[in-house]
């Protein structure tokens, strides 16, 4: 079993910076492919973020291009969401997730196998 658990979120005015973690145990990230996933009210959880296995290559929604960064420490088992600028749509509870399909980066869900609990970002004007 793969147990991710995402923290790091909160409230925070727009314009304003969160930085998120995903802490992993019972397996090395090292193989999977990671991404950050997010489902704001009424609407389907999407991806906004993933990285490769290595973590040399990584993709990203266009709404959070040249805001958002993600990142990894295979040696840490962490992954990393910087999210800058924040405006009030990225509201929205953040999900990391892990591929044992993919060499990444995916930005599609069917491709990830394991999944955190989810940590609430809320973003105020």
């Amino acid at each position: 079993q793969v147990q991710l658990v995402e923290s790091g979120g909160g409230l925070v005015q727009a314009g304003g910076s969160l930085r998120l973690s995903c802490a992993g145990s019972g397996r090395t990230f090292s193989s999977y492919a990671m991404g950050w996933f997010r489902q704001a009210p009424g609407k389907e959880r999407e991806c906004v973020a993933a990285i490769s296995w290595s973590g040399t290559r990584t993709a990203y929604a266009d709404s959070v291009k040249g805001r958002f960064t993600i990142s990894r420490d295979n040696g840490k088992n962490t992954l990393l969401l910087q999210m800058n600028s924040l405006k009030p749509e990225d509201t929205g509870v953040y999900y990391c997730a892990a591929s044992a399909r993919s060499l990444g980066p995916t930005l599609a869900r069917f491709e990830y196998d394991y999944w955190g609990q989810g940590t609430q970002v809320t973003v105020s004007s």
